[in-house]
């Protein structure tokens, strides 16, 4: 089975298994510890921290998740991973250190955050994360120019290119309809990026109708939906989509 035929073969939990009355942190290790024990692919988050070290962890500052404030990209690993989620009694991990958990086990996503003049960084710092990892990883952003950071620096697995409303140039409680000229505009940018900057699309469940998105999957585009809440959404995005990354409940299959 290819790299991203695994990758679309279970549900991707969303920021590991997190929630759903267990004592699991979004991006900790519990999460992903059960997203392994369940089978399921995960997805996360990497932003670069003040010693170029990729940290799991998706906000660019502190606050919401834990009892501390500031930017993350200000502190070092060694500051990250003694800083505990509010509530919990566990904190950030590297990306080195989700590795040697994850070991193979299950396919990861992984989201590189938008890092404004350290995007290069953080691609570079990821690749050399990766070199040795043997099991199957796929990378997506927002940001193409990561994609073709990644790609540059050697990375051969998966790449997705991340859609919501706002990457359309709406805001997020725009309705579809709205977004219709802006989902052209978008198709037209997608099929003349060049073949290897993107395998795979991973879009907004809000959009995930949107007739270009249809289009470039009739093409071959695989496509991911995010963030699946429920039973009914899952049956409805599979609809349109191959994937699902998924919070909140457990899926079938």
């Amino acid at each position: 089975m290819s790299a991203i035929d695994e990758v679309f073969a279970r549900p991707i939990a969303h920021r590991g298994l997190h929630g759903q009355g267990q004592d699991a942190v979004e991006n900790s290790a519990t999460a992903f510890a059960l997203a392994i024990a369940g089978g399921f692919g995960i997805e996360c988050d990497l932003q670069l921290i003040g010693d170029q070290v990729p940290l799991v962890f998706h906000d660019e500052t502190l606050d919401r998740l834990t009892d501390q404030s500031g930017a993350v990209a200000d502190i070092s690993a060694e500051q990250a991973i003694r800083i505990p989620f509010s509530g919990s009694r566990e904190g950030p991990i590297t990306l080195p250190q989700m590795l040697t958990l994850v070991g193979g086990r299950v396919p990861l996503v992984i989201e590189l955050k938008t890092q404004q003049t350290r995007n290069l960084a953080l691609a570079k710092a990821t690749m050399d994360a990766l070199t040795g990892y043997h099991g199957v990883v796929a990378i997506k952003s927002f940001e193409p120019r990561l994609l073709t950071a990644m790609r540059s620096a050697g990375f051969a697995g998966p790449l997705g290119i991340l859609i919501g409303p706002v990457s359309l140039g709406g805001k997020p409680e725009d309705s579809t309809a709205t977004l219709q000229v802006a989902g052209r505009m978008a198709l037209r940018q997608l099929i003349h990026e060049p073949p290897a900057q993107f395998d795979f699309i991973s879009t907004a469940y809000s959009i995930i109708d949107l007739p270009a998105f249809n289009l470039l999957r009739r093409v071959g585009k695989k496509m991911m939906a995010w963030t699946i809440r429920s039973h009914e959404e899952a049956k409805n995005a599979l609809d349109h989509a191959d994937q699902i990354v998924f919070e909140g409940f457990m899926p079938k299959g």
